[in-house]
């Protein structure tokens, strides 16, 4: 019998994860729609496509052109200044090994000679173009880290390089937010191989290397990042995508994101499976230029901060009658408390009602006065 899970992706492949997309599962762990196609390998990117709502996701040609010639530049002094970062002592020998410079070489190949060093303790050692494996929702994903470093004590680094600038000491907040994510992924992969191999996976440090231009030059300076928080995060949503055949044990007859099927099938199909819509999905998910459609005159439309500070009521039409006093109650029935507009707790929808018509009485206030 097929699986749930093919059974959802129908006559389609399933689509293969990497790095990037592990990385954008921890934007939004609330969203059952995203878990439920992301753990059936279903091609978002097409699906989109193929319903009338593609987004535009990657990068230019250009900023790829710029990240190769900065990550050439670093490599190209011996990496003197992740030997500064490692603290190598002067004098010792720093090892460095392409894996990425023999084309003929498999995937297969790469990452059994990945194991290779590993599986070893080297002193002061760098390791380019590596091959790692994790497991997603039952599928191998093959993930390659920029740079394994070891310090002289032995200790696994993950060097993470990036294109984008840091400007006397500051960079932009959500680039090295999605960089800590990323790099999050290569250490829980390397934590499984060194576990796998008898290791203490403590030996992969929580530290990664970040490594970008300074200033408005592609002179090269690194950073140290902590990700404890969020290979947290991470573990918890890939727990998530192996459980999420419990979410479909169910599902409503027919239910396919088949590509084949005529696009009002599929956007049927996607209505029969929730959503949890918010703006910062634009940026992280393929589906999101359809999930704001769908989402349009909802408070999730504007954000998670408004919807949960307005208690749970589901519509822009009903905050708005409820604050001009057209309405006395709120219909909603969001269970739980959430944090009231002005700070407090709010514990039912008519106590968001009640704080709705206070904003509005003393906005007219404000502006009369």
């Amino acid at each position: 019998m097929t699986p749930p899970l093919d059974r959802l992706r129908g006559t389609a492949r399933p689509k293969r994860h990497n790095a990037r997309t592990i990385a954008a599962l921890t934007g939004n762990p609330g969203c059952s729609r995203r878990a439920v196609l992301d753990a059936a390998g279903v091609d978002k990117p097409a699906l989109a496509e193929r319903i009338g709502f593609p987004g535009s996701f990657g990068q230019s040609r250009f900023a790829l052109a710029r990240g190769t010639a900065f990550e050439a530049m670093l490599k190209a002094d011996g990496c003197a200044l992740l030997r500064e970062v490692l603290g190598v002592p002067a004098g010792v020998e720093l090892g460095y090994e392409d894996l990425g410079a023999d084309a003929d070489h498999t995937l297969v190949e790469r990452h059994r000679r990945t194991e290779e060093l590993l599986a070893g303790t080297p002193g002061a050692a760098m390791v380019d173009h590596p091959l790692l494996t994790l497991e997603v929702a039952g599928q191998q994903v093959f993930l390659e880290p920029d740079l394994i470093a070891y310090q002289a004590e032995g200790r696994i680094r993950v060097v993470e390089i990036k294109s984008f600038a840091l400007v006397d000491g500051q960079a932009d907040g959500a680039k090295v937010s999605a960089a800590a994510v990323q790099a999050a992924v290569y250490v829980l992969a390397l934590r499984t191989l060194v576990r796998r191999l008898g290791a203490d996976e403590a030996r992969v440090s929580h530290e990664i290397v970040l490594v970008c231009p300074e200033n408005f030059t592609l002179r090269p300076t690194a950073v140290m990042l902590d990700v404890r928080k969020q290979l947290s995060t991470l573990r918890r949503q890939l727990i998530r995508l192996r459980s999420v055949t419990e979410v479909i044990d169910a599902p409503p007859a027919g239910l396919s994101f088949d590509p084949e099927l005529p696009p009002s099938a599929l956007i049927q199909a996607l209505g029969a499976v929730g959503a949890r819509y918010a703006p910062e999905c634009l940026s992280a998910c393929e589906l999101s230029m359809f999930c704001r459609h769908e989402a349009a005159g909802t408070t999730a439309a504007l954000g998670r901060s408004v919807r949960e500070a307005l208690g749970g009521i589901a519509t822009v039409a009903e905050v708005l009658d409820l604050a001009a006093g057209r309405r006395e109650s709120c219909d909603s029935s969001a269970p739980g408390p959430s944090a009231g507009a002005s700070g407090q707790r709010v514990d039912a929808p008519d106590d968001a009602a009640a704080l709705l018509r206070a904003a509005a009485r003393l906005r007219a206030e404000a502006l009369a006065g």
